[in-house]
């Protein structure tokens, strides 16, 4: 089917009489790198579930104009008021990382929805606390762990949401969702390319060794993980 929810871990949880309500709502769009979902102050009026191997994140923009990332989303969750009812306005830029296909939905409906069906409200709340803990451990890792294992994290979740080693993206991208200058970053990537971990190409990123960078990078990917499985088995990326 074009809408199909299978490509999303997290409308693919829903109830079976629960898909069957949503699923005639969902429109499939297929996005491309950079395309921003909102912005800063806008109201939010579309609620966008990535599939397959489809990336978006969230940015935090400071007062000099860089944007910071503070959450990825692939196809185990949502962007843009998921949980909460109304149209609020948004806090931080989404913008797609990886392209792909999406689900979107208004607001209006999925509120509807929530008030009606108690079981998806309960679902979206869970995923909720889901991703503040990403968000929670994001803040930690940031102030605790060096550009190597923050690099080396960052690889391996967007190796696991697109199910690819090879990963769309520059090397002066990565220092912008690192919060890092490009220079850093350059010497964090010749230093595992040395080593066989990962190889760069035009535009990408290569995960050669998947184990050694699992090795090199902390641990707050599996930290998030293991709660998404306590919370909501099955539906972060394997």
């Amino acid at each position: 089917m074009q809408n199909g929810m299978d490509g999303n871990n997290l409308l693919a949880a829903l109830r079976e009489d629960d898909r069957a309500v949503v699923e005639p709502l969902l429109r499939a769009v297929t996005l491309p790198v950079g395309d921003r979902l909102f912005e800063p102050g806008d109201s939010i009026e579309q609620c966008y579930f990535p599939c397959g191997s489809a990336i978006a994140s969230f940015y935090v923009v400071l007062e000099d104009g860089r944007a910071i990332e503070t959450a990825m989303v692939g196809r185990e969750g949502a962007l843009g008021g998921v949980v909460s009812n109304g149209r609020l306005p948004a806090f931080a830029r989404a913008t797609v990382l990886h392209e792909g296909r999406f689900l979107k939905i208004s607001l209006a409906e999925l509120d509807r929805i929530k008030d009606q069906r108690r079981s998806v409200e309960r679902l979206f709340n869970r995923y909720a606390d889901c991703f503040a803990a990403q968000i929670f451990q994001a803040v930690a890792c940031n102030a605790a762990h060096g550009i190597e294992q923050r690099a080396a994290r960052w690889l391996l979740a967007s190796q696991e949401r697109t199910s690819s080693s090879r990963i769309q993206l520059t090397q002066e991208q990565l220092a912008g969702l690192l919060g890092v200058g490009r220079s850093y970053v350059g010497r964090v990537l010749a230093k595992l390319r040395s080593e066989g971990m990962v190889a760069t190409r035009h535009r990408a990123i290569e995960v050669l060794d998947e184990d050694r960078l699992s090795a090199v990078s902390c641990d707050c990917n599996a930290l998030i993980k293991a709660h998404f499985d306590e919370v909501l088995r099955g539906v972060y990326p394997d």
